[in-house]
């Protein structure tokens, strides 16, 4: 069975490239489409911030621990979400680095997935959703901002661990091509952050409604650019 996922996922690398790089004015357009101004999204810089100074403070060896064992977790994710037993899981003797083994060939999406998925981010919106409802978080001050404030948390480290990962010591990125890379991954980060910031504001809802939303902007912009296309033929 993995090896049918493997092959499948494999033969759409680079049309999913394409696509991503096509749809990717959508995902900024979007952007402007948040209302920003509101004590939800102030509690989400907050704990944004927070994850920040909380992180400073940090040891350096728990600094490189806690960014190494994060990549690692979404690796051993997307290896086990395509069928494939992972048989080791470690950081390295020095905490620069670390490996995840799995049996099988693999595909691209296991090998690119800690660049622009936020594993804990989503853990937190599946279990913070069992527990409150996202879109009647009043806009009053109110304890239940604090859900808010984690979820500004945990973006926080999606942000640090994509970034602290990017680096020449990285072999993931070369692995599976800097051409795709740079394809795919700014419209990977901005679905994966928008998504949590329409959370942030309406439940799992508000991301519905930005999905919706992105749909309505590609489409828009391929009418636009067909339309300029014409014209100028």
């Amino acid at each position: 069975m993995k090896h049918v996922i493997d092959n499948i996922i494999n033969l759409l690398k680079w049309p999913v490239a394409i696509y991503a790089l096509l749809i990717l004015p959508a995902f900024v357009q979007s952007l402007s489409h948040f209302s920003f101004f509101n004590l939800k999204y102030m509690a989400l810089v907050g704990g944004f911030i927070f994850f920040f100074i909380f992180y400073g403070s940090m040891d350096k060896d728990v600094k490189g621990n806690m960014s190494i064992v994060g990549h690692e977790l979404i690796h051993a994710l997307f290896a086990l979400l395509t069928f494939h037993k992972v048989t080791s899981l470690k950081a390295s003797d020095d905490n620069t680095s670390g490996s995840m083994s799995f049996e099988g060939k693999g595909n691209w999406l296991i090998v690119i997935a800690p660049y622009f998925f936020p594993l804990l981010g989503i853990a937190t919106m599946i279990v913070m959703s069992n527990f409150i409802d996202m879109a009647q978080i009043p806009t009053s001050p109110n304890p239940k901002l604090i859900f808010n404030g984690i979820i500004g948390f945990f973006l926080g480290y999606h942000v640090e661990i994509v970034t602290s990962q990017i680096n020449e010591k990285q072999t993931d990125l070369p692995k599976a091509g800097y051409s795709f890379c740079a394809m795919f991954l700014p419209s990977a980060n901005l679905w994966m952050i928008g998504s949590m910031l329409a959370f942030n504001s309406k439940g799992w809802a508000g991301v519905d409604r930005y999905q919706d939303l992105i749909s309505s902007l590609n489409s828009r912009n391929y009418n636009v650019a067909t339309s300029f296309l014409s014209n100028l033929f």
